[in-house]
């Protein structure tokens, strides 16, 4: 019988993602960074931005080095673009498949992690279903070894934050007195987590957590925001709208959620109910959409929909990430 790993809650993980110096180390996080460094992270990401059609941006900063993509849980999205982030800099990239990993076979995790470190891994991405396991390896890779979080139970997701950031930046221009209004399972999303701690540090007026009550945080897991349960509440005036993807499996198996057709009418994010944001305000989603549950499939596709524009800035997010840690560790 498989023993089973333990990861201990890891309070102060800003402490951890930092050198002495202050640079940066480790991703595992956005709760604890400065404003300074977040928006560092977002200067360079932009470098890496190309208009669509153009060559993608390329560089040689990881050339030497190599990334190993440790995805313990299913991703298309985030796996593919850390898997380009590191071969556009240059990096050997390794992608271990959980379906065939010697963790899956019994291996502990952090026999998985020494054997990569002996085969001179030098950044290890990570992304797990059980909360902690990012910090956890930190804690044990060897000083020259970088983790990057890539989404962890519904904790934390860095890099997606980062990536929303860039995107609400470039389609606004800034983030002082923004309304930002976020629509779903607020309750089980890291990916509602890592926005909300990047935006509150970069000072928007407003973050606005939409939910049926089930599905609603506790607040004091996200200090600062309002947490409502009506939808045209929530977005009167909002500049920023982003509906978060619900899972299939949890319309109609918990109480109070509604049915698939009976969400979109009250929490669906339409053409109709954006007449109450503001008016020039933005869509957003992380992905993988529900049309037609989270977000009308019009409205997806229109001008005011940023969500293509999120897709491409989570490669330049994650060239930038790779980048800043490879440049730390070389000052070692």
């Amino acid at each position: 019988m498989r023993a089973i790993e333990i990861f201990p809650n890891t309070d102060n993980q800003a402490n951890l993602q930092l050198h002495a110096d202050g640079s940066l180390r480790h991703l595992l996080t956005l709760e604890g960074l400065d404003r300074s460094l977040l928006v560092d992270l977002l200067d360079d990401a932009e470098r890496f931005v190309t208009p669509p059609g153009r060559a993608a941006a390329r560089s040689h900063s990881l050339v030497g080095r190599t990334v190993a993509n440790l995805f313990f849980e299913p991703s298309t999205r985030t796996r593919a673009s850390f898997d380009l982030a590191a071969k556009r800099l240059g990096a050997d990239v390794l992608n271990l498949d959980v379906n065939t990993s010697s963790r899956k076979k019994g291996e502990s995790i952090l026999d998985t992690i020494y054997t990569l470190q002996a085969m001179q891994v030098d950044i290890l991405v990570v992304r797990d279903a059980s909360a902690g396991v990012p910090a956890y390896i930190a804690r044990h890779v060897n000083d020259y070894v970088s983790i990057l979080n890539a989404g962890e139970a519904d904790t934390s997701h860095p890099t997606q934050g980062l990536l929303d950031l860039l995107t609400i930046r470039q389609r606004k221009g800034r983030f002082k007195d923004l309304i930002v209004a976020i629509v779903g399972d607020i309750r089980h999303s890291r990916v509602a987590r890592s926005a909300a701690q990047g935006l509150q540090t970069l000072g928007i007026g407003e973050l606005r957590l939409i939910s049926p009550p089930p599905l609603a945080p506790d607040p004091d897991a996200f200090p600062h925001a309002s947490i409502i349960d009506n939808l045209d509440a929530g977005l009167r005036g909002a500049d920023v709208v982003m509906a978060l993807r619900i899972q299939r499996e949890r319309i109609g198996s918990l109480d109070g959620i509604p049915g698939i057709d009976e969400y979109f009418a009250n929490y669906g994010i339409s053409t109709d109910r954006m007449k109450g944001a503001a008016p020039d305000a933005i869509i957003m989603h992380p992905g993988p959409m529900n049309r037609g549950i989270e977000i009308e499939s019009a409205l997806a596709d229109s001008p005011a929909s940023a969500i293509t524009q999120q897709v491409a800035n989570g490669v330049a997010v994650r060239m930038a990430v790779l980048e800043r840690v490879c440049k730390a560790m070389e000052l070692r």
